[in-house]
């Protein structure tokens, strides 16, 4: 291997990701720092994240665009609920129309981040892949760190222990590394798994052209599944009468508050929802199908996150009987298919064992403050996207019960205004302080198993706010573009660096300054 070391850099600003949370990111700041040096490292070789990653056969929203897309971009195409390469496209143009594409370094990726509070920088290693053998390193030098990861390990998904796995004489997948034109046209397949992957993936093998013999969705436990529209009518009624840009903003607020509300509603009245939910799924399954074994979760509506339908397809390759569900636990895999504890065998030409992933934070980099590790289990979220301890340092955790993007937007623009007003008053360095014994919990407040397998190596919430991670877009808008710091908030300076200077709406820097004792 062939390795070298390029000069070092300093910037203001580095964005660590370049999926659909990095490229927002990146938008916000230059419009409102257009004097700050910015740039956009990305560990792979091209844009979006999640959805460039994973090519699974039907891979789609399960949210609508109209959320999340950004708030600055209208999302034009019919489809509500986008497939993947619609997704694409769209963060590919915002990247063009906003001039960032000089921003974005491709397979760049950063090793480690170690912060010097003598310096008010953080120290970033990274490691440049050039192709073939050739591996450069560079550290770069920046103030702040915006952190749009992903939560998730991008080499490699969850995949548990499975007895007999080599026996099998088929092929096994996992759908974050699909074969690219992987063809399974006229074969037996089964689906282990039951999450938002699972639902996708039995519609699209089952139907079209190169569709499968038959499509199997093996789950250890049920999950909600509902029918939501592809397209929504109301949202090109509005896009009609209105124009592209108000029409977007109006579909945009219906959406947030009906989801808010059928969420909220869920919650409320739990078994009240479940019948509902029921109820839905019993008319869109044949006559006579067990909906109380195959679709009876035993945990409350959004406990865990609720799988989408669109059209109801998932529904309607069970009536065409070009799909089927079985709810039972896998003892092992044979040569010719999976052995369940009933004693039934499920014949099987392919598996995908769409089980999940695997969480982690900050591409696995190792993170450290003047020199000593930080551990994240220890750190304690502050407004969602500042950690107690870490200096300048924000992170993109988007919402679990709703559209992720919707949460991304109002943190950059809080982020924004948190620089303005630092580099009004001449701060350089701010950290979140978190009272000692606070009472915590995990930062992703849901029971879906790779939350649970990760709880130990990630960040926590506390119960109250500042501190509690918001559950939607209403309660952070009004935390986010309420006051803009608190006691828990320690400014410093500790630099003669000079600042680039920012913009920041002239009432909310009056407040801060007035909030700060400045005047």
């Amino acid at each position: 291997m062939n390795t070298s070391t390029i000069v070092n850099e300093e910037f203001d600003i580095v964005i660590i990701g370049a999926g659909i949370s990095g490229i927002g990111a990146a938008r916000y700041v230059t419009r409102a720092f257009p004097n700050k040096r910015v740039v956009v490292l990305e560990s792979r070789d091209n844009i979006g994240g999640t959805w460039d990653l994973f090519r699974y056969p039907g891979i789609r929203s399960d949210s609508d665009l109209h959320t999340f897309g950004y708030e600055f971009k209208p999302w034009k195409d019919r489809a509500a609920i986008a497939d993947a390469p619609l997704i694409r496209d769209y963060l590919r143009e915002t990247v063009q129309e906003n001039d960032l594409e000089k921003l974005i370094r491709f397979r760049h990726r950063v090793t480690s981040a170690d912060w010097s509070t003598a310096d008010a920088a953080w120290t970033l290693q990274v490691r440049i892949d050039n192709g073939g053998d050739s591996v450069t390193h560079q550290q770069i030098k920046a103030n702040w760190v915006f952190a749009a990861t992903g939560y998730y390990r991008y080499d490699e998904g969850f995949t548990p222990h499975f007895e007999g796995r080599d026996d099998f004489g088929g092929d096994i997948l996992h759908p974050q590394h699909w074969p690219e034109g992987y063809d399974y046209a006229g074969k037996k397949v089964v689906v282990i798994g039951s999450g938002a992957t699972a639902i996708t993936l039995v519609p699209a093998m089952a139907a079209g052209p190169g569709a499968a013999e038959h499509v199997t969705m093996l789950q250890r436990t049920p999950t909600y599944v509902m029918s939501l529209p592809r397209v929504d009518s109301l949202a090109l009624t509005l896009t009609k009468l209105f124009g592209e840009k108000r029409g977007y903003a109006l579909t945009r607020f219906k959406n947030i508050w009906l989801d808010r509300g059928v969420v909220k509603g869920l919650r409320m009245f739990p078994k009240a929802g479940r019948a509902l939910i029921r109820r839905v799924n019993k008319r869109l399954l044949p006559k006579g199908f067990d909906v109380d074994t195959h679709f009876n979760p035993p945990y409350d509506p959004w406990d865990q996150r609720l799988c989408m339908a669109p059209d109801g397809d998932f529904f309607a390759s069970i009536r065409n009987g070009d799909a089927s569900v079985v709810t039972d636990k896998v003892v092992r895999f044979t040569r010719t298919g999976i052995l369940l504890e009933s004693g039934r065998e499920l014949p099987a030409d392919v598996i995908v064992t769409a089980t999940g992933l695997n969480m982690q934070l900050f591409g696995g980099m190792d993170l450290s403050v003047d020199g000593t590790p930080v551990d994240l289990a220890e750190s304690v979220a502050y407004r969602g996207m500042l950690l107690s301890g870490i200096p300048n340092w924000a992170i993109a955790v988007g919402y679990t019960t709703s559209s992720w993007t919707l949460k991304i937007g109002l943190m950059c623009r809080y982020f924004c205004d948190l620089l303005a007003h630092m580099d009004s008053f001449g701060y350089d360095t701010v950290v979140a302080v978190a009272e000692p014994g606070m009472r915590t919990r995990p930062v992703l407040d849901i029971d879906a198993g790779y939350v649970l397998r990760s709880q130990h190596t990630v960040p926590r919430q506390g119960t109250e706010l500042p501190w509690r991670m918001g559950l939607s877009y209403p309660e952070d808008a009004k935390l986010l573009r309420g006051a803009l710091f608190d006691e828990s908030l320690h400014f410093s300076a500790t630099t003669d660096r000079p600042f680039a200077g920012g913009t920041a709406t002239p009432g909310r820097l009056a407040r801060a300054a007035k909030e700060a004792g400045h005047v």
